[in-house]
């Protein structure tokens, strides 16, 4: 264990904790006395050739009264947070908090900060981000973008409260912007008042711990012909949610060794004396699989963020009344999803995709053991990888093998690449397509 890091991740805890208490407590016009205070004093060494001393006297003796009068604010209040069940990162969304006020006083001039968990990462998080920003981030590189901090969840406005009456309650109205997805957790919410010179801030605290669940960003889709015809399925939709049979009723005929239990018609055997079973009619429709690969040694990577999202456009779009879509992923397990046709809707797959996470701990085998296994169900796969390196042009070229038409998403990161080589795809050149990260609405809209 590197001590040095150890004190580095002090620092930046107590830096980060300095900072964003200062810019709370500290209004953007305070923050300019300050500053002008730190001049006059610089400029006021020499008392005899310059008057800075005193421009520093009477901003400090602001700075002194601003201070005196935000160090006490008492509100005895309590609050009602109405979230919606579930935002988009990236797209803003506002919601109500209800405020009561329980004092005997009116309250004005309220403002109104609503306050998330700490998103500070542990030491083994930080330590994580360190390390990968060592291996993959060339130093002096002006055209390489810096990475969007993966630990800022959201940005919350601050909210004015409308004038406070004594026993009475008011509504505030808070934006919010997601910059992550996941859950997104709230832990109280403050009410702020400034001293009579707008310098400072004093807070009443209420905890409030609530929760919303932040669905990844989505891309707009053309429509698409996806590859794949009318398969059979055996057992049809029903198959798929509660491993039945076809819903359609076909007519009645004796048992035979195998018949579920449960498709027994029981006044049908009282009747003939014998065991009677209903049978239903087979069913064939379109069903594609939507492959996510979370193979990447990254803990936070801009490029498995981007897949994420590219899947779940999928999954919105693709799904129909007349098709269904499993979603195939590796994550502490084999994974696989299926929705459409009344089995699930495309809210409950953006849900489980707001929750995925990159597996670093098994190998991409996992991952093609799932798929090639599942490949006998489904009529077509879009497969979104990470790379195009030999194991998954070996994946690809065993669905190949199968018969399986396959659609292929190759995520890229900011930096120049080189043109794919199709690889198992080489005679369907157009089912192969790389995405660039900051083009791939743009690159996906090319999509037939």
């Amino acid at each position: 264990m590197n001590p040095l890091l150890r004190i580095l991740y002090l620092f930046y805890r107590l830096f980060s904790s300095a900072r964003y208490r200062a810019l709370r407590r500290i209004t953007p016009p305070g923050r300019a006395v300050v500053v002008g205070a730190l001049v006059a004093a610089m400029m006021g060494i020499d008392p005899e050739n310059t008057v800075g001393y005193q421009a520093f006297t009477l901003l400090f003796a602001l700075l002194v009264v601003g201070t005196a009068f935000s160090l006490y604010f008492r509100l005895h209040f309590s609050a009602v947070r109405q979230l919606p069940r579930f935002g988009t990162v990236g797209q803003p969304f506002s919601y109500r908090v209800t405020i009561q006020n329980h004092t005997p006083r009116n309250q004005t001039g309220l403002t109104l900060l609503d306050n998330l968990i700490d998103p500070r990462p542990s030491y083994q998080q930080w330590r994580a981000l360190q390390l990968d920003d060592e291996k993959y981030t060339r130093p002096f590189r002006l055209s390489q973008r810096r990475r969007i901090n993966p630990f800022n969840l959201a940005t919350v406005k601050e909210a004015a409260v409308p004038p406070l009456p004594a026993h009475r309650e008011v509504q505030a109205e808070v934006q919010l912007t997601p910059l992550r997805r996941g859950l997104l957790q709230f832990s109280a919410v403050s009410l702020a008042r400034t001293d009579p010179f707008g310098l400072f801030r004093t807070f009443a605290k209420l905890p409030l711990p609530q929760s919303v669940l932040i669905l990844p960003k989505r891309y707009w889709l053309p429509p698409l012909a996806l590859p794949g015809l009318l398969k059979y399925q055996r057992g049809g939709v029903a198959l798929a949610s509660n491993v039945g049979q076809s819903d359609e009723f076909v007519s009645l005929r004796e048992y035979r060794r195998g018949d579920p239990i449960r498709h027994i018609h029981w006044r049908s055997w009282a009747k003939a004396g014998k065991p009677i079973v209903k049978e239903f009619e087979d069913e064939f429709f379109v069903r594609h699989a939507l492959v996510l690969d979370t193979f990447t040694d990254r803990p936070y990577s801009d490029e498995f963020e981007e897949a994420v999202s590219v899947a779940a456009s999928f999954a919105c779009t693709v799904l129909t009344q007349e098709s269904l879509l499993d979603l195939l992923f590796v994550g502490t397990e084999a994974y696989c999803f299926t929705a459409g046709r009344g089995l699930a809707h495309a809210d409950q797959m953006l849900e489980i995709l707001a929750s995925v996470r990159p597996c670093a701990d098994r190998s991409f085998a996992a991952l093609e053991t799932l798929v090639v296994n599942h490949a006998s169900a489904v009529s077509g796969c879009i497969c979104v990888l990470l790379a195009w390196d030999e194991e998954r042009r070996e994946m690809v070229r065993k669905l190949k093998a199968l018969g399986l038409p396959v659609l292929v998403l190759v995520i890229h990161g900011h930096a120049p690449r080189k043109p794919l080589e199709p690889g198992p795809l080489r005679d369907e050149p157009e089912r192969l397509l790389a995405l660039d990260i900051g083009r791939i609405e743009e690159q996906l809209a090319t999509l037939t």
